[in-house]
């Protein structure tokens, strides 16, 4: 069976790390990826890359609309080994850290939090006032892992790709799906 990995996109700066995310499962041949994109995901994925939702579609092994909330997805009885939504709007964080399951990104990661499985949010906002830090915490405390992309100067990165993938790397060894291609630390 495949390691099914849902990957949720929202509608925060930075759908390259969705897209990026998606390219690298997709050379993995033990993973089935199950795509969910909002509509600002799909908007600000236009206007930053000048991708079409069906772009980021074909990426995916699934798609499902954001407003079905009845789909699998929503199901804790779908079993899935993971969760990402990369980037992750502080919106979309708020509302899972509050159990605001509006659409089915939430309601997907709010299934994945209550079953126990690993949700990994690339949380993509700066400055963050408190309100951002106790919803942060409260994820933590429920078992989420919090990974907002952060640029590593020490893989000497040559391009924006190289700063993407850093952390898109560092994604896939906390989902044990290591890219054989990631540059590591190496003193």
């Amino acid at each position: 069976m495949k390691r099914r990995i849902v990957v949720g996109m929202s509608g925060a700066s930075g759908s390259i790390y969705g897209l990026r995310l998606l390219e690298k499962l997709r050379k993995q041949e033990k993973v089935e990826t199950h795509l969910i994109l909002t509509r600002s995901a799909e908007r600000t994925m236009f206007l930053e890359t000048g991708k079409l939702a069906a772009d980021a579609r074909e990426l995916a092994d699934y798609s499902y609309p954001v407003e079905d909330i009845g789909c699998r997805l929503a199901s804790g009885s779908f079993p899935v080994e993971a969760m990402v939504v990369a980037p992750c709007s502080v919106h979309t964080m708020s509302a899972i850290a509050h159990g605001i399951s509006s659409n089915l990104v939430v309601r997907a990661a709010d299934v994945t939090l209550k079953e126990r499985r690993k949700l990994i949010l690339m949380v993509r906002e700066t400055p963050l006032h408190l309100g951002h830090l106790r919803s942060m915490v409260s994820l933590a405390e429920m078992g989420a892992i919090l990974a907002p992309p952060v640029a590593a100067f020490y893989t000497k990165p040559v391009s924006i790709l190289d700063i993407v993938d850093h952390s898109v790397d560092r994604v896939l060894d906390l989902l044990g799906l290591p890219a054989e291609d990631a540059k590591r630390w190496e003193p």
